[in-house]
């Protein structure tokens, strides 16, 4: 029996689509961070157009992923579990940053204190 071709340009497609919304971007603001037209997001991920290496590039950087994940055949359980893990992490860090502005702001404050006194 005859194995089916990987089709690359399906799999990249859902890929940014799915890492897009992961980290909650339009294709607008995609496109903004690639450095490319929203048509050619909208092009990306329908199907409709394949991309340069350097197209390439830019919208992994601006996912804030690697090239060869975009390219990779991904089962539904292990997007699901991507997912969650992806979500747990985005939510850690933001909490993370929260803290961190508080602390510097207090530090800030205490220290504005000590040089006025």
């Amino acid at each position: 029996m005859k194995k089916k071709p990987i089709d690359l340009r399906n799999i990249l497609s859902i890929n940014i689509k799915r890492h897009r919304e992961l980290l909650g971007l339009s294709q607008e603001k995609l496109s903004e961070k690639a450095g490319i037209s929203a048509n050619m997001v909208r092009d990306i991920e329908g199907c409709r157009t394949w991309v340069s290496d350097k197209t390439l590039i830019n919208i992994a950087e601006a996912l804030k992923t690697d090239i060869y994940r975009l390219l990779m055949p991904v089962s539904a359980q292990e997007d699901e579990n991507y997912r969650t893990v992806l979500l747990d992490l985005i939510k850690t860090f933001d909490k993370l940053k929260a803290d961190f502005e508080l602390n510097l702001d207090n530090a800030l404050k205490l220290w504005g204190k000590h040089k006025k006194s």
